[in-house]
């Protein structure tokens, strides 16, 4: 048996305890947990027994399914099972190990929840246009649907995108790889219990389905998005990779971390009105672009609340189930360097910055990307995400 040590300021200490899956020299994928530098195996811990069989699987998704009064209590035992003695074959170093893609995801929606993002791109696109927001954007919780399939795990390569493209230059659309390659930071939030077809999530219980979240990144191929995107929306664009943390912060560790959301004017239908007011969450990130840091967008500035995308995804019935995941869109704030997207921080290009000593506009081939996180948690902790790191590689 060991006793755990938590490095004093960890992001990883008992405030947190993510859940993950990995596995060992190419062996059995198995969950765990995070504490400090090391990955404790929750079978070995907890055991494999009755409803702690779960734990014997290769993703989360049978955890998950088994409901929020579950996820309580199992968050209870794990913190107290790893402030004592563990087991030593239950822990191995953060280092020693392969992370794996942590639920085996459902089904994948995008939103668009920053007004400032909104508002950022409808002044590039729409410069003549008084109002930047399009007129049902303060309404509904824009949205798209995705490819789960093609959502990958921090530290996979991504391919460049091939497709039609049509510049303003151009007499005809030509094919061939993107080059104009940029990336969207947001945060994910999974879905532990979805709801039977015909059967809307009320806003008020959508704490009850949502698991955890993840941080996102919705690499988009802005060239090939604006060819195709009119009248349908998003599709090749955005459909060839989308990269997550490899941990997933339970919900209930980022109770300290709610905050309001930005006032929300004119007032919404009631089936996204939320008493006492939609929540959202003080959660900072970090971008950075090969090791350099280049923005901190902040996720307390988010217009719409994960629990208003949520009712709003279902309020027609549409069925969600086990391991649907639904991003936030890209998370901006009102200043120049809290931009989540390149297409925003260098203004379509047209304003480059320095990175590494170099001036950049979107992703060269061998660049490299990391999306980092931070919250408050419990009793003046802070919590963290890990990362999501991908590095484009050349088309095939």
């Amino acid at each position: 048996m060991t006793r755990l040590s938590v490095p004093e300021g960890s992001l990883f200490g008992l405030a947190n305890l993510p859940y993950g899956v990995y596995s060992i020299a190419g062996g059995p994928r198995r969950i765990a947990t995070r504490l400090g530098d090391h990955v404790v195996d929750l079978g070995l811990l907890l055991g494999t027994e009755g409803e702690d069989a779960v734990f014997d699987e290769p993703t989360l998704n049978g955890f998950m399914a088994q409901g929020h009064a579950r996820w309580v209590a199992v968050r209870t035992r794990l913190q107290e099972a790893v402030a004592g003695e563990v087991p030593d074959d239950a822990v191995h170093p953060l280092a020693e190990v392969a992370l794996h893609l942590p639920f085996e995801v459902a089904d994948y929606v995008d939103f668009y929840a920053s007004e400032h993002h909104a508002s950022n791109l409808g002044r590039l696109f729409r410069p003549d246009n008084p109002d930047p927001l399009m007129p049902n954007w303060k309404h509904l919780p824009v949205g798209y649907h995705g490819r789960s399939a093609s959502v990958v795990v921090s530290g996979t390569d991504i391919v460049r995108p091939s497709g039609q493209r049509k510049g303003p230059q151009d007499p005809a659309p030509v094919f061939g790889p993107s080059v104009r390659l940029d990336i969207e930071a947001e945060l994910g939030f999974v879905v532990g219990t979805g709801n039977a077809m015909g059967e809307p999530i009320p806003v008020g219980e959508a704490e009850q389905h949502i698991f955890g979240a993840v941080l996102f990144n919705d690499w988009s191929a802005r060239d090939i998005q604006a060819w195709e995107y009119v009248p349908l929306g998003p599709n090749l664009g955005k459909s060839f990779a989308s990269t997550v943390s490899p941990w997933v912060v339970p919900l209930l560790a980022l109770e300290a971390a709610r905050v309001a959301t930005p006032t929300q004017e004119p007032a919404v239908l009631p089936y996204l009105a939320m008493e006492g007011g939609p929540w959202g969450l003080d959660i900072d990130l970090e971008v950075e672009w090969n090791g350099e840091v280049v923005s901190r967008p902040p996720y307390a500035a988010m217009y719409w609340s994960p629990a208003q995308m949520l009712a709003h995804l279902t309020v027609n019935g549409a069925p969600t189930r086990t391991g649907d995941l639904f991003a936030s869109g890209t998370i901006s704030g009102p200043e120049k360097d809290q931009r989540g997207a390149f297409i925003e921080l260098t203004w379509g290009g047209a304003e480059p910055i320095v990175v590494k000593g170099e001036e950049r506009t979107f992703l060269q081939d061998g660049d490299e990307v990391a999306l980092l996180a931070s919250a408050p948690g419990a009793d003046g902790s802070r919590i963290g995400f890990g990362e999501a790191r991908g590095r484009i590689v050349p088309a095939s």
